[in-house]
């Protein structure tokens, strides 16, 4: 097996129709798939087990994308990680382009639609301005070069994924943590640069969806992500530095214990 060990994780909820074009496009590289499932009723997970023998099907204990996308993440054994959206709007294709960074260093990728080279198909006026208002405030409180700080595309590798502080996927005592949601890219976005992590930005392009409705709300999530800047600025920094030993050694022991498919 080669050094660069490369796990995908991809949240799905009700992905039938969408889920075996995206599993048919990953590159060869990938040694790992991940499918974190959010209780689909559809063919979801039947159909993403047929068209990659050997995936490996988590559940989650707490709703949301934010709580999946973490899930995955901890229980990834590769040591780059690639967090793709099951919908059929992010290439698979463009994963190499994403891990490429990481073989020369980098800690974190993140992936732009507005960077040169990036673009989007499927991003709504309303979308396209609070994502602008977003980047210019995350850039002046944490002194960043966001270009895109609510896209879903991204790498890391492994050490990087822990120095995230990312919440304690097996943690049920409250419903919902903070970053379980659409929040979850903005989070770690603001906390690789909080940690110092080398981060980099590779452009890419979103198609539209192929089938289904979005689960996204541009006014309820994009109010999260603002709630997620501002938290992360004033409060988070000394939360983290409280909280974060306990919460990474507490996630890798309970990761596996999220919902292992059977």
């Amino acid at each position: 097996m080669s050094i660069h060990t490369l796990s995908v994780v991809i949240p799905t909820l009700n992905e039938a129709r969408n889920i075996e074009h995206v599993l048919g496009l990953l590159p060869d590289t990938v040694d790992e798939v991940i499918l974190v499932d959010g209780g689909s009723t559809d063919a979801t997970v039947a159909i993403a087990r047929e068209a990659r023998p050997g995936i490996r099907v988590l559940g989650q204990t707490r709703p949301g994308k934010g709580s999946a996308l973490v899930t995955g993440i901890l229980a990834a054994t590769g040591a780059e990680i690639v967090t793709i959206d099951a919908d059929g709007s992010m290439d698979p294709r463009e994963i190499d382009r994403f891990v490429a960074p990481l073989h020369a260093g980098a800690d974190y990728v993140r992936g732009s639609r507005f960077s040169p080279g990036g673009g989007s198909a499927d991003i709504t006026a309303v979308r396209f301005i609070g994502n602008k208002m977003l980047n210019a405030l995350a850039n002046l409180l944490f002194g960043t070069s966001h270009s895109d700080l609510c896209y879903g595309f991204n790498a890391m590798t492994r050490e990087a994924a822990w120095a995230l502080h990312l919440p304690d996927p097996a943690d049920g005592t409250r419903l919902r943590h903070w970053g379980d949601g659409f929040e979850i890219e903005t989070l770690m976005h603001v906390r690789a640069a909080k940690a110092n992590l080398r981060v980099v930005e590779v452009p890419s392009f979103e198609a539209s969806r192929r089938f289904g409705e979005s689960n996204l709300s541009a006014v309820r999530d994009g109010l999260r992500c603002l709630r997620t800047l501002l938290f992360e600025r004033f409060v988070g920094a000394s939360f983290a530095s409280v909280v974060g030993t306990e919460r990474r050694t507490r996630a890798k022991v309970t990761a596996e214990l999220a919902g292992e498919g059977e």
